[in-house]
């Protein structure tokens, strides 16, 4: 047993199952933070893991997969100026599935008075910021949105506030209803290739859209989403793809001239610049957290909060955990 001071973390020991438990409290070398998480925002990525892919080891190292974290900063490493203890914070790091997390001091990200109080998963809004910048989206576009989740629903409220008239496409009404409330101006539902094809044409006056972002990770939509997308348009892939190989329609593809965009980022300085931007995007109201944060569970209860991120229930958008006292 180790004898310093430590903290309550989240393991995933085996597929399906999460174990909170005690780790040791992590220490911040040079250049590093050591942030109390308040909490952490649970992304759909951690499915595979939850579900027990066949290229995962368990048990997993405390915290892992958690990377959606804000809190206070709690220590800092030598060299550190740029943040104080005390101050509040999103953080891009990797093990936020618990009472504390180290990260870069580069990767964290002051927040201001005006969100005390909010939860702000802010590498996942920093994502959909970034997402957005790529699709360059114009007041006079027509921006497709395929997919309502949390990221189309973010999206969608960026593209319109930004005077773009915005297209929802999703499979059930709940996500349409959240699409109208975020800003779309017209919804349809994610039904039959050819009729939404029609649709598509007739509200658009056969000229489809300037900017579509596909925001599901599955084949047909993507599909979709290129065929929606007008001369000399825009296909941002915003979907998470994870199971196996994609067939698309490359003579559409340049037949049209489209530029096709992979909006994911490698690169934490890119993320952590989005986390900035989306700090900027809710202060400033171009995002609203109250149609993005849907449901909240306390650390002790993760691997409930998971089945809701797989299950997707009616009126689901996006989950947290936040680290309450323990007892």
């Amino acid at each position: 047993m180790n004898d310093s001071p430590g903290m309550r973390a989240a393991v995933l020991t085996a597929p399906g199952a999460f174990d909170v438990t005690d780790a040791p409290l992590p220490v911040p070398g040079p250049g590093q933070v050591r942030v109390r998480l308040k909490g952490s925002g649970l992304c759909a990525s951690n499915l595979p893991a939850f579900e027990g892919r066949p290229w995962f080891d368990y048990p997993m190292e405390p915290g892992h997969l958690g990377h959606e974290g804000w809190g206070t900063v709690d220590a800092v490493g030598d060299g550190v100026t740029s943040v104080r203890c005390g101050d509040a914070v999103a953080v891009l790091s990797y093990r936020a599935y618990a009472d504390y997390d180290l990260a870069d001091a580069a990767h964290v990200v002051p927040l201001p008075p005006s969100l005390a109080g909010q939860s702000f998963p802010g590498e996942a809004l920093g994502c959909a910021m970034n997402i957005y910048r790529r699709g360059d989206v114009r007041s006079d576009d027509t921006v497709a949105v395929v997919g309502v989740g949390f990221l189309g629903a973010a999206l969608i409220q960026l593209a319109a506030r930004a005077g773009a008239r915005v297209v929802a496409v999703a499979r059930t009404e709940a996500a349409l209803d959240l699409a109208r409330r975020c800003g779309a101006s017209h919804t349809l539902v994610m039904d039959d290739h050819q009729r939404l094809l029609e649709a598509m044409s007739t509200y658009t006056h056969g000229d489809f859209c300037q900017r579509v972002f596909e925001c599901t990770g599955k084949n047909w939509p993507l599909d979709l989403a290129g065929e929606f997308t007008g001369a000399r348009g825009r296909l941002v892939i915003a979907g998470f793809h994870q199971d196996g190989m994609r067939q698309v329609n490359v003579q559409l593809w340049n037949w049209r001239g489209i530029d096709v965009i992979n909006a994911h980022e490698r690169d934490p300085a890119i993320a952590t610049e989005g986390i900035r931007l989306a700090v900027e995007a809710v202060v400033d109201g171009r995002l609203d957290l109250s149609l993005l944060i849907t449901h909240r569970f306390p650390l002790r209860r993760i691997g409930e909060a998971m089945g809701y991120v797989r299950a997707r229930p009616p009126g689901f958008v996006k989950a947290v955990v936040e680290m309450e006292e323990a007892t």
